[in-house]
């Protein structure tokens, strides 16, 4: 990756698990230093945020996170169980046996990411494989629609749930899911699908 997409993975994962807080003002260098990285390549990352509508410049001052409600965070699970769950079960249809299988290296990483408590790896993993996973479906503008859907999302205490071995428990889903599809089975991965992104409203993002 570009030093600049390698900056929009870093602030993103800052945002999505809460790191960066929605009541502070932002600068690029400032943030640039706290996450360890140079400015240049972060301020690029923040402007891409601003045209997604994840942040809004603050006049001489920075950036700052849009606010984002409960009922924000309810339209957007909703409209991710209204696009990923039937897409997943389209892929009982269209994905190859060696596609499917090809992401099951990704699960095994997001799950040594839970089990040693790695937040921004586990979220790293976890987006490039639902992302990948959809990718099977060759529906460019759903795959991007669901990005920003995921972009989004506050998982403010998704730090906490790492300490209490709750992403332990759900990292599992993503082995679960692939062996749904590779089954054949649809009512199987729809339930797979729905279970797991009712963790990210119920417990994550709760």
């Amino acid at each position: 990756m570009s030093l600049r997409e390698q900056a929009l993975v870093i602030v993103r994962q800052a945002i999505v698990s809460g790191e960066i807080g929605p009541d502070e003002i932002y600068s690029a260098s400032a943030l640039a230093s706290r996450l360890g990285v140079s400015n240049s390549p972060v301020r690029e990352a923040m402007l891409t945020l601003v045209n997604q509508g994840i942040l809004e410049p603050v006049r001489n001052r920075g950036f700052r996170i849009v606010p984002i409600s409960e009922h924000d965070l309810d339209e957007i699970g909703e409209m991710r169980r209204m696009l990923e769950v039937p897409a997943v079960v389209a892929l009982i249809d269209r994905a190859r046996d060696e596609d499917i299988e090809a992401l099951r290296p990704v699960a095994a990483e997001i799950e040594a990411a839970a089990r040693t408590g790695d937040v921004a790896l586990f979220l790293e993993t976890d987006r490039r494989f639902h992302l990948s996973l959809l990718e099977l479906g060759s529906n460019t503008r759903l795959v991007e629609t669901v990005a920003q859907l995921r972009d989004q999302t506050r998982l403010y205490g998704v730090s906490t749930l790492a300490e209490q071995g709750i992403l332990q428990q759900t990292a599992p889903e993503h082995f679960q899911l692939l062996d749904a599809v590779l089954a054949r089975d649809p009512a199987r991965a729809e339930a797979v699908m729905t279970r797991h992104l009712d963790h990210i409203r119920g417990e994550w993002a709760g």
